[in-house]
């Protein structure tokens, strides 16, 4: 049995795999300067990078599934806030899970991706601490969740 709105039950996902990314991206870093195989250290933060993305996907298409409720309470523009930030990180995962996966690339090539992926690591990090404000301020300040509750919770 899903939980409805399905939408807050998933977006913990992304927020949870963006905080801990640079922490995998670091501790592979970490193990190929000991010397482990850069093709076996990397498996772990791309596959992070890969669910990061795809639970942002999730996210989005549950965000958007249920807008038109939310957006009766709340307004357009918080709401649109939110979900075009939603977007940008979105895209931002998608782009990071390809880079990370050219780390895989011998030579310098991967070792720039690794890098790369490193950094925008820490981006994401921002931008999912922006998305997730945005939709606290849409529970706590703009009363989103009353969209779901019988006559407003009273």
């Amino acid at each position: 049995m899903l939980p409805n709105p399905l939408h807050p039950a998933v977006v913990h996902f992304p927020i949870v795999l963006a905080l801990l990314l640079p922490l995998f991206v670091g501790g592979a870093l970490w193990q190929i300067r000991r010397g482990v195989s850069a093709r076996r250290a990397w498996l772990l933060p791309t596959a992070m990078a890969a669910a990061l993305a795809g639970s942002g996907w999730v996210s989005v298409q549950t965000g958007d599934a249920q807008d038109e409720g939310v957006e009766r309470v709340v307004g357009k523009s918080p709401l649109e806030t939110h979900e075009d930030l939603a977007e940008v990180f979105l895209s931002a995962s998608v782009a990071m899970t390809l880079v990370a996966a050219a780390g895989f690339v011998t030579g310098k090539t991967g070792r720039v991706a690794r890098v790369l992926t490193g950094v925008g690591s820490l981006a994401l990090v921002g931008l999912v601490t922006r998305v997730g404000h945005t939709g606290g301020q849409l529970v706590y300040q703009h009363g989103a969740a009353s969209a779901y509750t019988t006559a407003g919770g009273k």
